[in-house]
């Protein structure tokens, strides 16, 4: 394998299939943790409900961490580069905009993991969400606000 950058490595092999199902993650470049601020995370929450008002994936669960996002999407239309290219460029945009941040929100690339059909996606989904009580960011799901699944 030749010798690329880890953010081109993971592109090798990657292959998207419409009506598949996805978790995808990305972090903030340098893992800043921007979205401490509550309001600048609802900016990255807009671009998930964007994605799918546009039919680009269903949205099936999604957490916001301060420095990063887990995304379980069913793929609807176009590439998961796609997609994760307009959610970042746009996040970009409007987290700048509302911050005065200027330059790159994303570190470049992000994680793709497509699932089995027989994967229990409800357990996946509970997982996703219980990111913060994991880092100790809350005690209890229900406290922490930037995440979201359909089962519930």
């Amino acid at each position: 394998m030749p010798d690329l950058p880890a953010s081109h490595r993971l592109r090798i092999g990657r292959y998207a299939e419409q009506n598949r199902i996805y978790l995808l993650t990305t972090n903030t470049l340098g893992r800043e943790p921007v979205f401490y601020d509550y309001f600048l995370g609802r900016l990255i929450v807009d671009q998930f409900r964007s994605a799918q008002d546009q039919g680009w994936a269903n949205s099936l669960a999604w957490v916001v961490m301060p420095d990063h996002f887990h995304w379980l999407i069913e793929l609807q239309q176009g590439s998961l580069s796609e997609l994760m290219q307009k959610t970042k460029s746009l996040s970009t945009q409007a987290v700048n905009m509302s911050s005065g941040r200027k330059g790159s929100l994303w570190q470049q690339g992000y994680h793709d993991r497509a699932l089995r059909r027989e994967e229990d996606l409800v357990g996946l989904a509970r997982y996703v969400v219980a990111n913060p009580l994991r880092a100790g960011l809350v005690e209890r799901l229900g406290e922490y606000p930037l995440w979201d699944a359909i089962w519930v």
